[in-house]
């Protein structure tokens, strides 16, 4: 049996006298388990601040890029035993198990990439000089410092892999140790690949810890100068905006939360046309995807009121020739959702939305390989409808974070943006146009409540990056109901750890400033 053991003060910790069991979503068995709560934490944090942070922060942004290089390297020579631990822990396929371990190893060379090219810098300039002086010489010189602190990773269950990687790759990269909290349920992927670059010793004592269990007292220990990013819901979200470290303290929090995201089809989409069938195939991979827990899967599918009928037939069509079940068998296209409990609180949901929408596609109805449906987490999708769109009330309001989907009806471009809007903040929403010039009004009409718009045209189909693919070149998050944070965006991601301020000082100082400095330029 697997004990996910806590890693703090550069030390694999005892376990804890109490433990939560980590189970096989498809065949119910016990595969690990994770203590309560941890241990030593004031300790291990201050630790991270002083011994992670000062031996970061001595590196150059280019050192610290070849370092994520190293880490790469570990996680290449330990793929296939992730492959493993995500199939049982996750219950994915190997194709869903690659958006993840595939993904986090995408990212961490971007960043080790993009970290190269700031070379032997120490220090990032933000903009030119300004003149304070009427003789020139005294000048004013804004600069990004790493944060004095440690930078909290509160995860969530679908990303175990992807979900570190793309924030710790920026964290480091920043010079700021990092202490990860994976979701208990899917953390022995996250434990492993944490234990891996442990052993490896590419990274300096205090630079990677990681508390698996429960969450208690990780708040308690944050100080003033450290951050926290959080994926989660947004229940929980409200809970951690009052807690005194981020009310009071100001700790610095980046937050991903409940997200509608929605996919609109154009007008100019008849049935029979390429960009409709774009549509359809694209609807169809968000709904079966990591089985539809994604937070950036596609909830609500706007489509123009004359086509719900040929729409709704074909993703229905598409959906029925799923095989769901056992990932263990090669037929098998969709695995299992990560719990039962996720399996209810699934089940729930659809009840939810069908009280005021019409199933189209029934999931229930769907034979299920190789799996017991009285122990395992799998679920076949569900597509359901409202014929107006602005006749619906809980789609709007509700995510199913599953492989469910509900299609709206819309009479015109306006009302198309305005059912898109009715998420309250979006991290994405997709639109499928040949009309370049009304692609690009809805991508400006768009951006104002979501955080990234993926607008698709025939002639991008082949090489599009898919409405939910997070590629770490763009920002990803979300305003308003998402949680209104920003992670990647290329050097952009650098930006939550660092605090800018502004030297003044003699030209001829801030030029021994610059002489170890460069450009901050995303």
């Amino acid at each position: 049996m697997n004990y996910l053991h806590n890693y703090l003060s550069n030390a694999w910790q005892p376990a804890s006298g109490r433990s939560t069991a980590l189970l096989d979503p498809v065949t119910g068995a016990q595969i690990a388990s994770a203590g309560g709560p941890a241990e030593g934490l004031d300790a291990g944090f201050a630790f991270a601040r002083s011994q992670g942070a000062g031996a970061l922060q001595a590196m150059t942004y280019g050192q610290r890029a070849s370092m994520l290089g190293a880490v790469l390297k570990v996680l290449q020579a330990n793929r296939e035993s992730y492959y493993d631990i995500s199939l049982a822990n996750s219950g994915t396929t190997k194709a869903d198990s690659a958006v993840d371990i595939e993904g986090a190893s995408f990212t961490l060379g971007y960043y080790a990439k993009l970290g190269a090219a700031l070379g032997d810098a120490r220090t990032l300039l933000d903009g030119s000089a300004a003149i304070l002086s009427k003789d020139q010489l005294f000048q004013s010189q804004h600069i990004l410092s790493p944060i004095r602190g440690i930078a909290l990773f509160i995860n969530a269950f679908n990303f175990p892999a992807w979900g570190l990687w793309e924030k710790a790759a920026p964290a480091l990269l920043s010079g700021v140790p990092v202490v990860i909290k994976p979701a208990t349920a899917t953390a022995w992927l996250t434990h492993r690949m944490v234990a891996d670059v442990i052993a490896a010793g590419v990274l300096p004592a205090g630079a990677l810890s990681i508390v698996c269990g429960s969450s208690a007292g990780l708040l308690d220990a944050l100080q003033p100068f450290d951050v926290l990013s959080f994926t989660g819901s947004a229940d929980t979200a409200a809970i951690i905006r009052t807690h005194p470290a981020i009310a009071r303290h100001s700790v610095r929090a980046n937050i991903e939360a409940d997200s509608l995201n929605s996919s609109v089809l154009g007008p100019d989409g008849a049935p029979g046309s390429a960009l409709f069938q774009l549509y359809v195939d694209e609807l169809v991979r968000e709904m079966s995807t990591k089985s539809g827990q994604r937070c950036t899967a596609i909830r609500r599918a706007m489509v123009p009121a004359e086509h719900v009928d040929a729409v709704a037939e074909a993703v229905s069509a598409k959906l029925a020739q799923l095989v769901v079940g056992n990932p263990r068998n090669a037929d098998v296209r969709m695995g299992s959702l990560v719990s039962r409990e996720q399996f209810d609180s699934v089940q729930a949901g659809i009840a939810k939305l069908a009280s005021e929408a019409v199933v189209l596609h029934d999931g229930s109805r769907q034979a299920l390989v190789d799996v017991d449906p009285a122990v395992a987490a799998c679920i076949a999708p569900t597509l359901l409808g409202v014929r107006d769109g602005e006749k619906a009330s809980l789609v709007h309001d509700h995510e199913v974070f599953g492989p469910v989907a509900t299609l709206l009806g819309y009479r015109d471009s306006a009302h198309a943006m305005a059912l898109a809007h009715r998420g309250l903040g979006s991290l994405v929403a997709s639109v499928f146009s040949d009309d370049h010039a009304w692609m690009a009004q809805a991508g400006r009409e768009l951006a104002g409540s979501h955080g990234r718009v993926h607008l698709v045209s025939a002639d991008v189909g082949k090489t599009q990056t898919g409405h939910g693919n997070v590629m770490p070149g763009s920002v990803h998050g979300g305003p308003g109901r998402a949680g209104g944070g920003e992670e990647l965006g290329a050097l952009r991601a650098l930006g939550f750890y660092h605090r800018r301020s502004a030297l003044q000082a003699s030209a001829a100082t801030l030029q021994q400033v610059s002489q170890d400095a460069t450009s901050w330029s995303v």
